[in-house]
């Protein structure tokens, strides 16, 4: 007896502890050190895909609780999104509308937060989102309710709430403003003037860029930041048709040839180009760390390295 006793015991100890390492950790994140933490790759999605930085913060904190929900904790999936059938990826299983349920399973959160942009970018049913400005928060929340994002019917009152009561909309782009971010989790800017234009001045990768702004042209900028139209093709890969787009991300430094951040997991549509703007790694270093030959492209679901692999 003393013997079935002792061994219960054990089995009782051996399924607590399992129980505990099944659970996210105990030390939770809270709203503030949330944004803190995201806030700029919700900023650097926003420069991309001009999903308001508001929504993207307000959606994850919601949909993750804070980044404390089993599903971002263990597969990085900070927006609830499921695996539909255009997944190539890695998959993670849990409850929700119905049991065992299959969620995105991302390499880091910023994949999450990638995908969510594209997500959103590339359904017809979002469509209406991009109509409006980056900074109508409450008309991206409504129209994301009654597009079908979500079932509560709450949920555009919820994000509208979160947005407001920790100011969120302060990240958002307003074409008449200066835009000012800072990505990478750098904190140095430098407020450049030149001929009575501003610009600001960040760091990605250890690379200084600037985010176009409306009515900017290559000339006007090398102009603003004495440098040569030529460098700024140079460094950003691009030819002398290339047009340019508000709030595009343009290098005024050569990228690197390494980033310590990645893998990258290749979403569809993505191109090494692509990713040699998001992460400022050279386009030869890219296809020289992953065996690609120059010219070709990656496939959907493919990992791509952004250094030497050891």
């Amino acid at each position: 007896m003393c013997r079935i006793l002792i061994s219960l015991f054990f089995l009782f100890c051996i399924s607590a502890r399992e129980g505990i390492r099944a659970q996210p950790s105990e030390r939770k994140a809270t709203p503030l050190s949330y944004i803190e933490k995201y806030k700029d790759d919700a900023i650097r999605e926003m420069q991309m895909f001009k999903v308001p930085a508001s929504i993207t913060l307000a959606q994850g904190m919601l949909e993750s609780d804070n980044g404390n929900s089993a599903l971002a904790v263990y597969a990085n999936n900070h927006f609830g999104i499921k695996c539909h059938k255009d997944w190539t990826g890695a998959t993670y299983t849990a409850d929700d509308d119905t049991v065992n349920e299959c969620f995105r399973k991302y390499p880091s959160v910023y994949d999450s937060y990638v995908d969510h942009s594209r997500f959103l970018k590339d359904r017809k049913r979002y469509a209406a989102l991009f109509e409006l400005k980056t900074t109508d928060y409450k008309g991206w929340a409504r129209t994301l309710k009654t597009s079908g994002y979500a079932t509560d019917p709450r949920y555009a009152e919820r994000l509208i709430a979160i947005i407001e009561r920790y100011k969120l909309f302060a990240y958002d782009i307003d074409e008449n403003i200066s835009l000012i971010v800072v990505v990478a989790k750098v904190n140095e800017q430098q407020v450049v003037t030149s001929g009575g234009a501003s610009r600001t001045i960040s760091l990605n990768n250890k690379v200084k860029y600037i985010a176009v702004k409306p009515n900017d042209s290559f000339l006007k900028i090398a102009k603003d930041l004495d440098m040569g139209v030529w460098q700024l093709y140079k460094y950003n890969d691009l030819d002398k048709n290339a047009k340019l787009i508000p709030g595009q991300l343009l290098y005024i430094q050569p990228k690197k040839r390494k980033s310590e951040e990645g893998p990258h997991l290749i979403k569809p549509g993505e191109s090494v180009y692509d990713i040699s703007q998001r992460y400022g790694v050279k386009v030869k270093s890219i296809y020289k760390f992953n065996n690609l030959p120059v010219g070709a492209q990656p496939k959907t679901g493919q990992l791509i390295q952004l250094k030497k692999s050891r």
